[in-house]
């Protein structure tokens, strides 16, 4: 006799496990109607052939900034004149890369790897618009990446000056940040501020309830009907919560417990099998920054997963006998690894030497090389 609540081998708990990758994008977006009506707002005058107006969006991680551009850009992409590209600035983070990313976005294949200058990719990018009289809104979303490159203000500069560069070019810009600590427009400089005004979107944390209904409205896609009983989704609700309403350590715990559920062959998720995968979901932040870094800035990463607490003098040593970097470059990787929160630099005052900083990782080291691993 079968137990009808264990599943058999070639039966899942999900009905479409895709719902749980974190690129997602859902056909429900609560609790984020009177962010939307802005965004909508500033970008109406594209929709009539005009430039639209420039946005900044601001909120913690996991608050919904990606999708409601994402959401926006496909409801613009029905309009014949208007063209959209999103930039994530993690990946593409100088302006060179930045434009190389719009010119795909426009022509739909990649510019030449070597051999063009920015000059002439920029000219090529205002050409086709002037002449095909389209709109071009861009979003460079999580921007704070070229700010931690000193990249935004040449970046969003030959966006913002592009109709006096070439007369009827018409780009709007979407910059989009996650990181509360940065001010965008304060680290751009005075000639980038002058003609930089955008209108402001907050996306706040989400709370409890609203995390239960944007997570519930994912198990029901996502699970086999009775899979996810309620008190599973409001113990998922709560690990998010702790973790600062990031809704993507939700989505990610679900699939995880599901996983969890099926490797107990259960036809039903259990608050065990949520509370084991909370240990692995919360280090969605961790694994997300560590894909985005550089071979140098992942080198240094692993230097100090084996020296931490050591002072910053000593781990240069061992980080320049692996990478040949000089000590400038040392210093703007730890300053960028600081700001992503990967990494802690405290000032301590050392005997007769003045003081140092002693470099600490954020997280357990082991996690952190488990997942360089990966």
């Amino acid at each position: 006799m079968v137990d009808d609540d264990m599943l058999s081998w070639d039966e899942s708990v999900f009905r479409d496990e895709h719902v749980f990758e974190l690129d997602y994008l859902p056909e429900a977006f609560l609790h984020r109607d009177e962010q939307m009506e802005t965004l909508k707002y500033a970008l109406r005058p594209a929709v009539r052939g005009s430039r639209p107006l420039n946005v900044m969006a601001r909120g913690p991680p996991g608050t919904g900034k990606t999708t409601a551009v994402q959401k926006l850009f496909d409801e613009l992409t029905s309009v014949s004149d208007v063209q959209v590209v999103r930039v994530n600035c993690q990946v593409d983070s100088t302006r060179y890369a930045v434009f190389s990313r719009l010119f795909e976005g426009l022509f739909e294949y990649e510019p030449p790897t070597s051999g063009i200058s920015f000059k002439k990719l920029f000219g090529q990018i205002t050409d086709h618009l002037v002449e095909e009289e389209e709109v071009l809104v861009v979003a460079l979303d999580d921007v704070n990446y070229l700010c931690y490159e000193d990249e935004a203000s040449d970046t969003l500069y030959s966006l913002l000056r592009a109709h006096e560069a070439h007369s009827g070019a018409k780009i709007g810009v979407i910059v989009v940040s996650s990181d509360l600590d940065l001010d965008v427009v304060e680290a751009l400089d005075g000639r980038v501020q002058s003609v930089f005004r955008p209108e402001e979107v907050y996306f706040p944390a989400y709370g409890e309830r609203e995390v239960v209904d944007i997570l519930g409205e994912r198990v029901d896609r996502g699970f086999r009907e009775a899979a996810v009983g309620p008190p599973v989704l409001d113990r998922v609700a709560a690990h998010t919560v702790d973790s600062g309403g990031d809704l993507r350590v939700g989505i990610d715990l679900l699939r995880r417990a599901g996983l969890n559920a099926e490797m107990r062959a259960s036809a039903e998720v259990s608050l065990e099998d949520v509370d084991e995968a909370y240990e692995q979901a919360k280090y969605v932040h961790l694994s997300r920054h560590l894909r985005g870094l550089s071979d140098s800035e992942t080198a240094l990463v692993r230097v100090l997963a084996e020296h931490d607490g050591d002072r910053a003098g000593d781990v240069y040593e061992v980080f320049a006998g692996e990478t040949d970097l000089g000590y400038t470059r040392y210093s703007e990787i730890i300053n960028k690894l600081e700001q992503l929160g990967l990494i802690e630099a405290e000032y301590t005052d050392v005997d007769g030497r003045g003081r140092s900083r002693a470099l600490s990782l954020s997280y357990d080291a082991e996690a952190v090389l488990e997942r360089l691993e990966d």
